[in-house]
């Protein structure tokens, strides 16, 4: 199944200070489902960032594996849910994205992890927070997922959804998961990356040290003078009537630190389910709980029904905290349940993420979206068969310079995959990229 793109245009915005590009993808003609093969779809992405020309070719080809995990699973008969936990699994294990191995180290120099996934059937949740010594955090979240299925513990206890720290990786050890010692998770590329900036938060303290001294200073000497700064050596600074050091030293929270990595799937039968994972900020705070591990702001995944026209599912990249102070996998999920799918994503990443009230006093909001939605329709009417279709549109959407992903359905031979790129002189935080396609998945002959 072919999914080619045929046209770039650029969209009108609301805001000024907002650029939206529309890729058209051409819909495929469905090839001939084989007698008895199960059909499928995935869409994967490697996070919103910044992705490097130097390494597109590893970040696509981690993606295509991804794919191919997670459509192997559902050529087996596989749950939805397993489906995806394959592709994250795959995503983990990548030195070149910041989730599972290779990850973020946080102030103290280990390696903690987030994760979440839902089953868009049962509606049920799984996550762990700040996880350390497992080497797949997603496959806690989705062991979690299957003990909550199972109903209540002895003594009609709940069992838990959201494990954190410790707790979580005792629950599973207790469960059969594997430990993994925490030198392994470490990469040389995530242990060059801390000791730089290690080095970074060091000279941004020295300054901070420099500015305390300063202030002092300028209360005694109204007319100002110009100091040297102790960390860069420099004249930057300028004591008294409002002086302050404006010398930056920014962490690397770029390709390799914002990749949140995460899938979404929709099986033969139409359940959808999500997943997302990541290492977290690079030097953050030791505890700290990103996007990845809460409900509704790292993934979403809910089947068609009652007041649900489309079985819609969504995986979540970028800054944490920007994330999760918008509900963003959520409020995503909702807007895909009108009819034009496209313009109710752009619009989402306008109003309710980039333009959203609750990130007033940010100079730029960065994330990145993937989501699917899919219905049951009949034959194209000029075809002379009645078995349903199964429609599948998929998007991608991100506020950061670039975001990698890959999409495959059963049908395919293979894996297809994109690096998706704000355009030239788009600013990221303040501008949105808009990309995607749409397939038909024809349920398989019986044997």
């Amino acid at each position: 199944m072919e999914k080619g793109i045929s046209s770039v245009e650029v969209l009108p915005s609301k805001s000024s200070q907002v650029t939206a590009v529309k890729v058209v993808v051409k819909e495929p003609e469905t090839k001939q489902t084989q007698r008895g093969k199960r059909v499928g779809f995935v869409l994967v992405h490697a996070g919103a960032g910044y992705h490097s020309e130097s390494k597109a070719k590893e970040y696509k080809h981690v993606c295509k594996r991804a794919c191919q995990k997670a459509i192997e699973k559902l050529q087996a008969g596989a749950l939805a849910t397993d489906a995806v936990t394959a592709a994250l699994i795959e995503l983990e294990d990548s030195p070149f994205t910041n989730a599972g191995l290779g990850s973020n180290l946080n102030l103290l120099g280990e390696i903690e992890c987030d994760a979440s996934i839902m089953d868009g059937k049962s509606l049920n949740f799984g996550a762990v927070g700040a996880l350390s010594g497992i080497k797949n955090p997603v496959s806690v979240a989705n062991r979690l997922l299957c003990e909550g299925q199972k109903g209540k513990l002895s003594a009609g206890r709940i069992p838990p959804c959201f494990l954190v720290g410790e707790g979580a990786y005792r629950w599973a050890v207790d469960h059969g998961i594997p430990a993994c010692p925490p030198g392994i998770m470490a990469t040389r590329f995530s242990l060059a990356a801390f000791k730089r900036n290690k080095r970074k938060l060091e000279l941004a303290e020295k300054v901070e040290t420099d500015l305390i001294q300063l202030k002092k200073r300028r209360q005694s000497n109204e007319k100002g003078s110009r100091v040297l700064c102790r960390a860069c050596g420099r004249l930057p600074v300028v004591v008294g009537k409002g002086g302050d050091h404006i010398e930056l030293f920014p962490l690397e929270n770029d390709s390799g630190t914002l990749d949140t990595v995460g899938a979404v799937v929709v099986d033969q039968e139409g359940n959808v389910a999500a997943a997302v994972s990541s290492g977290g900020l690079a030097l953050k705070h030791p505890g700290r709980v990103g996007q990845a591990a809460l409900y509704g702001c790292g993934c979403w995944a809910e089947n068609t029904g009652a007041h649900n026209p489309y079985s819609t599912a969504v995986s979540t990249s970028g800054c944490g905290e920007h994330l999760v102070r918008t509900i963003l996998a959520r409020e995503c999920s909702c807007a895909l349940q009108t009819e034009d799918a496209h313009q109710a994503l752009l619009e989402t990443m306008q109003n309710k993420f980039i333009g959203s009230p609750f990130l007033a006093n940010e100079d730029g909001v960065l994330g990145g979206v993937i989501v699917l939605r899919s219905c049951r329709c009949s034959a194209e009417p000029e075809s002379s068969q009645e078995k349903p279709t199964l429609l599948v549109e998929f998007l991608w959407s991100h506020t950061t310079e670039s975001m990698c992903v890959g999409y495959m359905s059963a049908q395919d031979g293979k894996a297809k995959t994109h690096i998706s790129r704000l355009p030239p002189g788009a600013v990221a935080g303040q501008s949105v990229a808009i990309e995607g396609g749409v397939c038909r998945l024809e349920s398989p002959e019986s044997s």
